[in-house]
């Protein structure tokens, strides 16, 4: 989810927005109507970690894509 505010409501409420970005949830801040800045999650080095190896796991005893198949799937987004 999305939250949208104006700067001056950002500079009194740092912290509530730093905490809401913390749990996930994207923060833009506009000037006037105007988005000039998002606030977003620094990814944590663990949570990648978890990913990998999560997708991994689930390639595990899968054929492996041969080359020519890699080649056909290029050509194909390309028409």
């Amino acid at each position: 989810m999305t939250i949208n505010v104006k700067v001056g409501e950002a500079k009194t409420h740092l912290s509530e927005l730093l905490a809401k970005v913390e749990a996930g949830e994207d923060v833009v801040i506009s000037r006037g109507d105007h988005p000039v800045a998002r606030l977003t999650r620094v990814p944590n080095r663990s949570d990648v970690a978890a990913v990998i190896k999560e997708i991994l796991e689930s390639r595990k005893g899968r054929q492996k894509t041969t080359p020519e198949e890699i080649k056909a799937w290029i050509e194909e987004g390309r028409r």
